[in-house]
């Protein structure tokens, strides 16, 4: 599986101390300068060009952001499903919390492994509903439960 490409990852503002972001032709940006509008990258700075150039998604009227992408961030993908990466589930008694290690699937093919955590009440709750999916399953299949 693919990561994550990191022109769809969820970033904030322009934190203190990073890199502007640089969009590429074709990707999707938000311009805080504009109250957020997201927009297609249609055209690059350089080659007689000073600034970004965006259309809204589906057309419209195109605008323009600063070359050095100060006002540009990117566009996260939308997850589509989790999925749990391994079988086990790590317990840490002194925080009382459960975690287990999770893969995030995004609509554009990308892909982020994470934890979920669970506080040790959500680890009894979901375990019971667990254990009673279990039973109504072994009943509807014909098996024992």
């Amino acid at each position: 599986m693919t990561q994550q490409s990191s022109s769809n990852l969820s970033c904030p503002d322009n934190e203190l101390g990073s890199e502007p972001f640089r969009p590429r032709l074709g990707d999707l940006a938000r311009d805080i300068a504009r109250e957020g509008q997201i927009g297609v990258v249609v055209a690059l700075p350089g080659e007689g060009r000073r600034t970004y150039h965006l259309r809204p998604p589906g057309g419209g009227t195109e605008w323009s952001a600063a070359a050095d992408g100060t006002t540009l961030a990117p566009v996260p993908a939308k997850i589509t499903h989790v999925t749990p990466e391994s079988r086990e589930l790590a317990y840490d008694q002194r925080a009382q919390q459960g975690a287990l290690s999770v893969r995030i699937h995004y609509e554009d093919g990308g892909t982020t492994e994470t934890l979920f955590i669970l506080t040790t009440d959500q680890l009894h709750l979901y375990g019971s509903q667990f254990t009673r999916f279990h039973k109504r399953h072994d009943k509807n299949a014909g098996g024992s439960s």
